[in-house]
């Protein structure tokens, strides 16, 4: 079983369209969508804005659904300069960039007590994206990099240039880490796929609502293609 997560209607709504015989169960304010996407087990959800809501969702996805792994479709801010509006971030790693504890000295970042706070990708499906990629013939650039998440809409060149200098970041948005975090502590193989919807700065607000639809709909249409090439 494959677990989909989205955090907004627009990130997932297409995929369940594809699912008209889905079995819905409302879960802690979520609606999962079970059934099938070219003859493989999936489930679909809405998980919602922030990282709490999307990590409920993945460890529902894991007790409920006994997942075999989790990929996390979406939008991003570009945090590096060669990643333009509607290319593509696969993620090789996550973190969430606004836990610090830096007081009780731990770097930024850092989770205290866990053995990782840097969450990793998993191989095989960064080569399957990566293929479904080229396979889906969008004329965009394909990055595989490293996606920041926090509870913050980063939409300033202060923040923005911190996250690039503290994490080494390539795109930023709010759930990612947290799904990869609550993967990585249920052995489950995670991978964040990430359309740019705004270069995270001075001009993300304009950006974001022109391009949100569009970045939304290319990561849609290479979850399909990926679905059908696990």
């Amino acid at each position: 079983m494959l677990g989909i997560i989205g955090a907004m209607d627009s990130e997932v709504q297409e995929l369940k369209n594809e699912m008209p015989d889905a079995k819905i169960t409302s879960v802690a304010g979520m609606d999962f969508y079970e059934g099938h996407i070219h003859d493989k087990d999936v489930v679909v959800v809405k998980c919602g804005i922030g990282k709490v809501n999307a990590a409920i969702c993945t460890q529902i996805l894991a007790d409920r659904y006994k997942v075999d792994s989790v990929i996390n479709t979406g939008v991003a801010g570009s945090l590096n300069s060669d990643i333009d509006i509607c290319d593509i971030v696969i993620s090789k790693d996550a973190i969430e960039h606004d836990m610090d504890v830096t007081a009780l000295g731990y770097e930024r970042g850092v989770i205290p007590d866990m053995d990782n706070s840097v969450f990793h990708s998993d191989s095989r499906l960064i080569d399957v994206a990566v293929k479904s990629i080229e396979e889906a013939n969008l004329s965009v650039k394909v990055f595989t990099g490293r996606v920041v998440s926090g509870d913050q809409f980063i939409a300033g060149k202060e923040k923005k240039d911190d996250l690039v200098n503290t994490f080494a970041g390539d795109c930023a948005e709010m759930e990612g880490a947290s799904i990869a975090h609550a993967a990585y502590v249920n052995n489950i193989p995670c991978l964040i796929i990430r359309a740019i919807s705004d270069k995270a700065d001075g001009s993300a607000e304009m950006d974001y609502p022109t391009f949100e639809k569009k970045a939304a709909a290319n990561s849609i249409k290479i979850l399909k293609q990926l679905i059908k090439n696990l």
